[in-house]
């Protein structure tokens, strides 16, 4: 019975309790109320809320019914734990043995299974659209059905006003009622005025938005159940998936992407890189994460003149090398625009 009690507390039967309590605060209480007695307890005295701390002692053999003197017993505990353990333990070997015994048990069952003919679930499919304006009015039905969360990644520095323009007349309704939007940027966003207008107004109503100076993948996810994922380079052709498995995936990557990602500030009065002295913008834009390759892309200049410039920055900062030079520079820049909008 003692052993049968201590499994009873486990989670799955037979499991031991493991850091489930071997005894309720009651019952434990009463124990030390029978031994400060003298170890007896009369059954005629046990009063109505302490008939289920008695059940629990009895269970677990720390008392025990005597009917000569109708009376209840307190029982050595080193006994009953002795006791306990050697039923787990023998409890535990035949678990082993069974466990051991169970892929021959169901061996019949396993082969019939391997056997049987898989039908195709093709609840979940990937459907491709090639068509702009069907693309753009799918896509704003999403955001109309949407009633829980959309994620998106967004790689780019820019982007046209006319879709800009598009992605306010979709989130707006979507976020004043309630909805949960996350997106994530390249740094190089924070430098486009239209885009970081888009962001502060988003903002205002909720939405949450991150940087992330890594390569990421551009998708848009709705409700964790649907994913439009560009079908082409040119982006004139989209895929919308919405197979279960490769939905958990995509929603696993974004997540990923979002956890290295930073918050930061956004401001309306974003400076306009371009007007910037050459050194000032190679330091703008390695602050925001770009590498020096793509730097010099940027700037139509050799690396060599780009890597140059650095070197001075380098200089300046007292960065010894160009992972530190990132960091101290983007410090710097966090500084001056105070606390991030999330």
């Amino acid at each position: 019975m003692a052993a049968e009690a201590v499994a009873a507390r486990g989670g799955a039967a037979g499991e031991p309790a493991g850091d489930a309590p071997l005894l309720g605060e009651r019952a434990r209480d009463l124990y030390l109320v029978i031994l400060r007695e003298g170890g007896r307890w009369p059954m005629a005295e046990v009063p109505a809320q302490d008939e289920e701390p008695v059940r629990e002692l009895l269970d677990l053999g720390l008392l025990e019914s005597s009917l000569a003197d109708a009376c209840y017993r307190a029982v050595n505990p080193r006994v009953v734990g002795g006791r306990i353990s050697e039923d787990l333990r023998s409890a535990g070997t035949r678990l082993l043995v069974r466990a051991q015994e169970m892929p021959d048990l169901l061996a019949d069952l396993t082969r019939a299974y391997d056997a049987t003919p898989r039908s195709v679930d093709r609840s979940g499919e990937v459907r491709h659209v090639h068509d702009i304006d069907v693309i753009r009015r799918r896509v704003d039905q999403l955001f109309a059905e949407a009633d829980g969360e959309i994620l998106s990644a967004q790689p780019g520095g820019s982007f046209p006003p006319s879709l800009l323009a598009e992605w306010t007349r979709r989130t707006q309704p979507f976020l004043a009622g309630g909805g949960v939007g996350r997106l994530l940027f390249e740094p190089a966003a924070r430098s486009d005025g239209p885009t970081v207008s888009y962001v502060l107004a988003a903002a205002e109503l909720g939405a949450r938005f991150r940087v992330l100076g890594e390569s990421f993948k551009r998708m848009t996810i709705f409700d964790r159940r649907l994913v439009v994922l560009p079908a082409s380079a040119q982006y004139a052709s989209a895929a919308f998936v919405e197979d279960p498995a490769v939905v958990a995936f995509l929603v696993g990557l974004f997540e990923r992407d979002w956890q290295r990602a930073e918050p930061v500030q956004w401001r309306a009065d974003t400076v306009d890189i371009a007007g910037l002295p050459l050194p000032a913008q190679v330091g703008r834009m390695l602050s925001q994460g770009l590498t020096q390759r793509a730097i010099a892309t940027r700037l139509s200049l050799s690396e060599r003149t780009v890597a140059g410039h650095i070197s001075r920055l380098r200089e300046l900062y007292d960065a010894e090398t160009l992972f530190q030079l990132g960091w101290l520079m983007r410090a710097a820049t966090d500084d001056l625009d105070g606390e991030p909008v999330r």
